[in-house]
Formats: structure tokens, C-alpha cells, sequence
């Protein structure tokens, strides 16, 4: 008998509150207890799952390379391993760039920063980020991190880390209620922080390029405009892709919206990399950051780093989203969600902004009064009614995430139309049940 509850220190969670069911298999967007119940997954587990469970042709990868070779250290060459940062080079336009395989999205980010630092000749110049961001939970990621969880435990001018404002355009930190306006004013302001603290002192500027658990998505203008303001000072523009990546917001990478004017300098990539069938994470540079670094030593690098097993699945998740066509999927679907949940809001007063919605991502933000914007509970924690409503759609076979005041929207880009929105008339129907006051 398996006792996890006692035995397994759980993550971002109060261990005596912990309790969930074991899951034993999945298919698709559905997830399946050792009960025999199945759940609708509409967050992709951590926002990762974007091929949906025990997609066959990753599992077959996977056992195909199992038996052929498990693992060789970055020291030695692995097939797999060069097929696959071939195969993100070309997907992502980076021509003549090189990727650095990480295990995750943290220690990608970190090694982000420390190609920048090195490439730019800054090795401890300033990194520019976000408040109300997440890039990981090591210590030099919550310090690059404006995350409300964790911002005592670091402090981030000792990591050479500076925070800015979001681009939050529905309470914008720049007193603008127009979202364009707010895009601007965030972008024009990190270009004034740059020039305060010194552009020969900052070494690149960190930022989600669109979803992220923030539940910030910034007005389209931002990203490009963002572009401006570092490539003008010639700072690395530094894309967290790590959430937004392989279709989540429509493209294969989310700067891509904006076309060339959105490229950054490096990006940083993994959950929906395998899918998350294994773990696995990566920096891509372009040509110009690599070239940098071509005859300079790197002291950097982990055990496990471009891992031949987690490559060929990395490798046969890049070829299921293109065989499938599912970041074009997305896009579509994405739209059909976003119009969805705008006429909830319509229906609900308790909805107070819907964001999102160029890929299967989407954001709705509860609050207590629609005209004042007034929070339903203090960010970051969440009231007692939408902690509810998920416990009562888990029972009903649908799995919600939240966030605060938020209830983030990602399932994986396989659902099933009908499932999309038998799981919204399900949402529609239990924000009309719950008790908001």
C-alpha cells in the first residue's frame, strides 16, 4: 500500500493539507485515478502537458531509445541530442545559433543569464525582470523571479537583479486604463532603467514573452516595443518561453506573433519541449550570442544536460506538434476559447477581466466589484469560493487551475472540441452555484 501522503515532501503546498488522488495513466486530455476515475485536464497538469498524456509516438521515442542507449555525458556526442537542437534552430529562425540543454525551465533561465553575462563581458551585470513573474524556484531564480511566495527568501540586488513593473494592463502600475498605452509605458520604462542604473552595467533584461502563472498577459504591443527599448541600448533581450512555448500561445514560440521584431537574443524553453513526458529544458542563442562564446571557455554545465532519453523524446514531441498541425490547433481554438469565456463574463458580474487566448491559454480574473476592480482576496491568496468551485468540478471530472484570484485556462492541444466545452458549460454553470459575497 502506498502511504505519499506520509512518505513524499510535496511542493508548493502545506504537507498536512496535501491530499489527492493517485493518478495511473492518462490519454489525451484525460487523466485516470487508481479508482478508476477519469479527469479532464484543463491545465495540463502544470501547464506542460501540451501533447496531453501518453501520447503515443513520444512513448514509442522513448522506448526506442531506451533500448538502443539510456545515457552519455554532454562529453560525448548522442544523436539524438543533435537532432534535436538542429530541429529547434530551424523552428525558431536562429540560424547559425547554437542550444545548451538544460533539466528544466529554472536552470535554463539561470544558464540564460550566465550566457548573457559572459557574451555581453558584464559577468556580474545587472539583470533587468519583472515583478509579478516566475522564472523558477532556485535562489537565483526567485531572485530573477517578482513572485509574492517566494520574495523572502532571496533578496534580488544580491543576485545583481533589478524589478520593474508589469505589463499588467488591467491594473496597470502606470495609472493607464488603456491597454496599449500600458503596454507602452511598460516597455518605455524598462529602457529608463536601463539608462538609470547604466546600459554598460546591465547584461540582459529577463522576461515571460506571453502565458505565465502570473496570469499577466501583456497588451500586444508590449513584446516588440520591449525589443526596441533593449536592442537600442544593446542589451540581451532574454525570452521566457519556458510556459509559452510549442504552441501554448499559437506559435511555436510566443515572440514569433510579432514576427522579426519580436526575436530576442536568447530564449529559454522546456515543459511542453517533451511535453513532459521526461524532463528537459534548453537555451537557445542566436548566432550573434553564440559566436561570443565560440572560443571562450563555458564553466557551466550538470550531470544530466541534453540527457539522449529526454532528447528523443524532446526530438518526437517537435515532430508530433508539426505532424499534427496542433500550434496551428491552438490558434484556433484558442480564439473559440477566448469568445467563450467573454460571454461568461457577461453572464457572471464576478468576472471581472478575460485575457488571453491566442493559443489555448487564457486568464479569468474574479474580483469582488467590477467597477473598482476590487480583488475578491488579496493576491496571492485564493478565497474560500473558487477553492470550492474546483473542488466541485474535481468531483464532477474536471480538473481547474487557480491562481490567486484566477482560474488559468491551458489544457493540452489535443482536447477534444467537445470536451473543450462540455468543461466551460461545466465552469459557466458553477460560477452561477457558488457563493461570491
Amino acid at each position: 500500500m502506498t502511504t505519499e501522503r506520509e512518505d513524499v515532501l510535496h511542493s508548493w503546498c502545506v504537507q498536512a493539507d496535501w491530499d489527492a488522488p493517485t493518478i495511473v495513466g492518462g490519454a489525451g486530455a484525460r487523466l485516470f485515478d487508481s479508482a478508476g476515475r477519469s479527469y479532464l485536464d484543463m491545465s495540463s497538469l502544470a501547464e506542460c502537458s501540451n501533447l496531453g498524456h501518453q501520447h503515443p509516438a513520444v512513448v514509442r521515442a522513448i522506448q526506442a531509445q531506451a533500448e538502443r542507449l539510456c545515457f552519455v555525458t554532454a562529453a560525448w556526442g548522442a544523436e539524438p541530442r543533435a537532432a534535436l537542437a538542429r530541429a529547434l534552430l530551424e523552428r525558431s529562425g536562429f540560424a547559425g545559433g547554437r542550444v545548451f540543454f538544460t533539466l528544466g525551465g529554472a536552470d535554463a533561465n539561470e544558464h540564460a543569464v550566465k550566457f548573457a553575462r559572459q557574451a555581453s563581458g558584464r559577468p556580474r551585470g545587472l539583470v533587468i525582470s519583472r515583478d509579478r513573474s516566475y522564472h523558477g524556484a532556485s535562489y537565483a531564480t526567485m531572485a530573477l523571479s517578482g513572485d509574492a511566495r517566494t520574495g523572502h527568501q532571496v533578496d534580488p540586488a544580491a543576485f545583481g537583479v533589478v524589478r520593474v513593473p508589469p505589463p499588467y494592463a488591467y491594473r496597470c502600475p502606470f495609472g493607464s486604463r488603456d491597454p496599449q498605452q500600458c503596454g507602452e509605458l511598460s516597455a518605455q520604462h524598462v529602457g529608463a532603467v536601463i539608462d538609470r542604473e547604466g546600459r554598460e552595467r546591465v547584461a540582459a533584461v529577463l522576461m515571460e514573452a506571453n502565458a505565465g502563472t502570473n496570469g499577466i498577459v501583456a497588451p500586444p504591443n508590449f513584446w516588440p516595443r520591449l525589443r526596441e527599448e533593449t536592442a537600442r541600448r544593446g542589451v540581451y533581450l532574454i525570452a521566457d518561453e519556458v510556459m509559452s512555448g510549442f504552441g501554448r500561445c499559437g506559435e511555436w514560440f510566443a515572440w514569433q506573433r510579432h514576427g522579426e521584431g519580436g526575436r530576442p537574443d536568447l530564449m529559454t524553453l522546456a515543459k511542453g519541449l517533451t511535453g513532459a513526458h521526461l524532463p528537459l529544458g534548453a537555451v537557445v542563442l542566436s548566432a550573434a550570442v553564440a559566436a561570443r562564446l565560440e572560443r571562450e571557455m563555458l564553466y557551466t554545465g550538470l550531470t544530466y544536460c541534453g540527457h539522449p532519453l529526454a532528447c528523443a523524446a524532446g526530438l518526437a514531441a517537435v515532430q508530433a506538434y508539426a505532424d499534427e498541425g496542433l500550434i496551428e490547433r491552438s490558434r484556433a481554438l484558442g480564439g473559440t476559447l477566448l469568445r467563450e469565456l467573454e460571454a461568461l463574463r457577461l453572464r457572471h458580474p464576478v468576472i471581472g477581466d478575460v485575457r488571453g487566448g491566442d493559443g489555448l491559454f487564457a486568464v479569468i480574473e474574479l474580483v469582488a466589484d467590477r467597477d473598482s476592480r476590487a480583488p475578491l482576496a488579496p493576491w496571492p491568496d485564493t478565497p474560500a469560493p473558487l477553492r470550492e468551485l474546483v473542488a466541485r468540478a474535481r468531483q464532477a471530472g474536471v480538473s481547474f487551475a487557480t491562481r490567486g484570484n484566477l482560474i488559468i485556462i491551458a489544457p493540452p492541444l489535443v482536447i477534444a472540441e467537445r470536451e473543450l466545452a462540455d468543461a466551460i458549460a461545466l465552469l459557466d454553470r458553477l460560477l452561477g452555484e457558488a457563493r461570491w459575497s
